[in-house]
């Protein structure tokens, strides 16, 4: 019987052991053993699909990625430590000395650093492409070009790119189109049916959902994943069991969490809407977003952050940071508590003044990501604290 992904997302475990147990086990072992030297050598020659050591695979880690390949429409994947990792994993995969890469201006601070610093260093290029400006998009492209990476919708900016436009595009050229899925999640998005090649994820934020542990996730076409499974096997940014077995429980959640977030911040950017402490809000389903015409086309709901730009820029945003009561100053996202952020400051204080500008980060930029707490009180703490700038 043919079930919905989300059904699956419940479902789906590692199978049951003779202890007969309801709720998944946790497989919290580093290594895995055999019955005889015939089956260990057919093992490692890969011949059989044995677990051999959790730095290659494990079966905790491996029923986290089967739910997200089920929620992503995917062949396969490959589960690491951290985002960046999962990043730093796909960029080292397929990028080699003399290549280039093509990537959307408006990512996250961290990624930047690694296009801009440490790619540098194997001579490789890249280009920056403007998010709002697709026309220029396919002159950036360079017979050396072999991956295009774009987040949608952006950190922080919130600004989307047309992945059925960028799908085409990157099947024109033969370059590989990796999308960073992390903020629309599976449940509002799905970037493999517009040609994406490769969806990663920090599964830190929306999918754990709670800020309790790290974690990445790449899936995608059998093929590329084989190859950064090969990458990341010898180079070790493996997921631990144990916080594998926390994220596969959190997907069992996943749809009825992030529809209660999507829920409190479209109240919040109603109430927020036309606020005289502020030149702008922004929000992928609020019509005066610039791209919201290819949001509603390629995202179910709008997802649960909202920035806004506060007047009076840096004293106006640090005087509303620190006049709040409830939500959280932190630099993480996606948590069943509300965040504060100040992305000049903080996640983007690596960027230039110019480089945060041309992101579209200005100095009293705040984004807010919406928790789960009832909205009344969401609603009622930011603006007492709006009254403060």
């Amino acid at each position: 019987m043919k079930q919905d992904p989300i059904t699956q997302a419940v479902r789906i475990q590692t199978p049951r052991t003779n202890e007969m147990e309801h709720s998944t086990p946790l497989f919290l072992t580093s290594s895995f053993c055999f019955e005889s030297a015939e089956e260990m050598r057919a093992a490692f020659a890969g011949e059989n699909t044995n677990n051999i050591y959790s730095r290659y695979s494990n079966p905790t880690v491996q029923e986290f990625i089967d739910k997200m390949c089920v929620l992503e429409e995917t062949e396969t994947g490959f589960a690491t430590a951290s985002g960046m990792s999962a990043i730093f994993g796909c960029f080292m995969t397929f990028l080699g000395s003399g290549d280039h890469l093509l990537s959307c201006k408006s990512i996250f601070g961290s990624t930047h650093t690694i296009i801009t610093k440490y790619l540098k260093k194997w001579n490789i290029d890249h280009s920056y492409a403007e998010i709002d400006r697709p026309e220029t998009w396919e002159a950036l492209i360079r017979p050396n070009t072999r991956l295009i990476y774009v987040e949608t919708p952006t950190n922080p900016g919130l600004d989307i790119v047309d992945m059925e436009w960028l799908g085409k595009l990157a099947k024109k050229h033969g370059i590989i189109l990796l999308v960073d899925n992390c903020f629309a999640t599976p449940i509002l998005q799905k970037p493999a049916r517009y040609g994406a090649d490769l969806v990663l994820h920090s599964a830190t934020k929306w999918l754990d959902g709670q800020g309790r542990v790290l974690g990445g996730v790449v899936v995608g076409k059998k093929e590329l994943i084989e190859e950064i499974y090969l990458f990341c096997r010898n180079t070790g940014p493996a997921l631990s069991p144990f916080n594998a077995w926390l994220l596969s429980k959190s997907l069992e959640t996943l749809d009825v969490r992030i529809q209660r977030h999507c829920d409190n911040a479209e109240a919040l950017v109603k109430a927020l809407d036309n606020h005289p402490k502020l030149n702008w809000i922004k929000y992928p389903f609020h019509p005066s977003h610039p791209m919201y015409a290819i949001a509603k086309k390629q995202m179910l709901r709008g997802g649960g952050l909202v920035t806004f730009d506060l007047k009076g820029g840096i004293e106006a945003g640090k005087k509303f940071m620190d006049a709040l009561q409830m939500l959280t100053l932190t630099s993480n996202l996606g948590d069943t508590r509300s965040i504060a952020s100040h992305p000049a400051s903080t996640t983007h204080s690596k960027l230039s003044r110019e480089e945060q500008e041309s992101v579209g980060i200005t100095p009293g930029l705040i984004r807010i990501s919406v928790g789960l707490e009832h909205r009344d009180d969401i609603i009622n703490d930011i603006t007492r604290a709006l009254e403060s700038c």
